[in-house]
């Protein structure tokens, strides 16, 4: 029942949002459209179950939000000067990175916060290695490359996925 609640509520803000609307038919609308592809599609779908809803894991999304914009500020600062560098100092590489991320959800919210994040893009995820092609490799050594990719987002997404 969580599965299909937590569908009807994401599909419900998303047409809410799509339509700069809170008109009633607008809302009786989207409700039933949302209603129907919930419970057709929502049979089989798992990918809310990984979801945790504590306070804990509500604070610990508003620490990963608040770290991911950072990390993108402090990338996008970093590529800019190498860019604007007439060496272009570039050390590219493809790292391999260790999570101990058991959930599925959890993994992928992981690969695209590091894909999104410049100088980083997430090659291929093998269940607690990925592979990233990183712009400025620092270390070759796996630990330390995790320690810089990976730590600062895995200790909020540990708490909200599992």
């Amino acid at each position: 029942m969580k599965n299909y609640a937590l569908m009807f509520l994401t599909l419900i803000t998303f047409w809410v949002l799509l339509n700069s609307s809170v008109d009633p038919e607008v809302l009786v609308i989207g409700s039933g459209v949302s209603l129907l592809v919930s419970l057709i599609f929502c049979a089989k779908c798992d990918v809310f179950s990984e979801i945790n809803f504590t306070p804990k894991a509500i604070v610990a999304t508003v620490m990963f939000i608040v770290t991911f914009v950072s990390a993108l500020v402090r990338a996008n600062l970093s590529i800019t000067k190498r860019v604007l560098s007439p060496s272009l100092p570039l050390n590219p590489g493809i790292v391999q990175v260790k999570t101990k991320l058991k959930s599925k959800v959890g993994r992928m919210v992981l690969a695209n916060a590091i894909t999104l994040t410049p100088g980083t893009f997430t090659l291929e995820i093998d269940g607690e290695n990925l592979y990233i092609h990183w712009v400025d490799v620092k270390s070759g050594d796996q630990e330390e490359s995790t320690k810089e990719i990976v730590s600062g987002f895995e200790k909020y997404l540990e708490l909200m996925y599992g």
